[in-house]
């Protein structure tokens, strides 16, 4: 982030060199820039992470991060709570542990399919307001897939929508179920998308919608893109409706760079543009808000896995590695995360340790031993 900032910085002063003070301090007023998911000031000390181990293969995976930042000798350690997916609400000492620490680390927790069970993950999003779900998608080296070149960053809102929860049934047999979205939340979204892009060195943002059917709902979203890109003059801006995107993933989605969308697209964006870099068990990612951050798999299909897997141990436990990864680097640590991913993409390179997913028989233990042993 330094390294885009400072030559801008040089160029702002050198410009105001003949501009008083105050006009100096009003340009640090009128550009300060919001927080967004990206790296916070920190003081380097040791850092407490709420961990929830989940469901299914939640345990296998997330005991797999404590081994590796262990042997890594990473300045975090955990707190640790049982949740599990059939609970009615998330315990209240888990948002408060969340809350006093900032950040949590999380494995799949199961959503029960009908039946009137709220999900204790959009629970936790709306409870913290977690309000941007960040997806990576990105070839690794090693990994053979049918495209190349693919890095995609997939930002979904994550308060709204279709997730919003807000149905009844009207009379037996009419269920009525309400899409909210608000102007303030697309911004917030497109702003963090646009955001994102800048601080990265990304090119281009993608606004995925269906507002030439959902003309009021998405319209807003796409109304609320259109005024953030104003503001962004150097990255580009399109928009695709998201039939035709998914298309366009699947046959050609190196076009894509940074997409933005509202909840339950992105939800279908990012887990198909997984299984196109490489599968859901190798993408991290996270929700995070304002002030919390909640890092885990990046996208969900079959994030607690079956139960054969977590009988033969064989979970794969790259991509919750790599979310860690992330959360590292949102501490403000970065030399550990850039161990932590060189020696997660060194193992997955060399082919000699995977697991079923990505065409080998390795134990999730086979693979934490891997990793740890490329530590440097």
């Amino acid at each position: 982030m330094a390294w885009r900032s400072l030559p801008r910085l040089r160029h702002i002063l050198r410009e105001s060199s003949g501009s008083s003070p105050s006009r100096i301090g009003l340009w640090f007023t009128e550009s300060r820039r919001s927080v967004t998911y990206m790296p916070r000031p920190g003081d380097g000390a040791p850092r407490a992470v709420t961990l929830i181990p989940g469901d299914g293969i939640g345990p296998l995976v997330t005991g797999a991060v404590q081994q590796v930042m262990e042997a890594m000798h990473a300045p975090v350690f955990f707190e640790t709570y049982e949740v599990h997916g059939d609970m009615a609400t998330v315990p209240q000492e888990v948002i408060d542990s969340i809350r006093r620490n900032k950040v949590c680390l999380k494995g799949g927790l199961k959503t029960p399919v009908g039946g009137g069970v709220s999900s204790l993950n959009v629970q936790l999003r709306k409870e913290l307001d977690l309000y941007a779900s960040l997806v990576n998608c990105f070839n690794l080296p090693g990994l053979p897939t049918r495209h190349e070149n693919v890095d995609i960053v997939v930002i979904r809102e994550n308060t709204e929508g279709e997730y919003s929860g807000l149905e009844h049934e009207v009379v037996p047999g009419v269920v009525e179920s309400l899409k909210v979205m608000t102007k303030f939340c697309s911004e917030r979204i497109a702003k963090y998308a646009f955001e994102y892009a800048y601080l990265n060195n990304r090119k281009k943002v993608t606004a995925v919608h269906k507002a030439n059917i959902m003309k009021l709902a998405d319209g807003l979203f796409l109304e609320s893109c259109r005024e953030v890109a104003t503001k962004y003059p150097g990255i580009k801006y399109n928009e695709i409706i998201v039939d035709n995107c998914c298309m366009q993933l699947v046959s050609k989605p190196e076009q894509f760079d940074v997409m933005v969308t509202p909840n339950l697209y992105g939800n279908l964006v990012a887990n198909t543009a997984a299984g196109i870099a490489g599968g859901t068990g190798v993408m991290p990612g996270g929700n995070v808000g304002q002030d919390h951050a909640v890092f885990e798999q990046g996208a969900s299909a079959g994030n607690v896995g079956n139960e054969k897997l977590v009988e033969q141990k064989k979970a794969n436990p790259v991509a919750l590695l790599l979310s860690s990864a992330m959360m590292l680097r949102h501490l403000q640590f970065p030399s550990f995360a850039d161990r932590l991913e060189t020696a997660v993409k060194r193992v997955i390179a060399e082919g000699n340790y995977r697991t079923k997913d990505l065409g080998g028989s390795s134990t999730t233990q086979e693979v934490v031993h891997a990793v740890t042993s490329q530590l440097d």
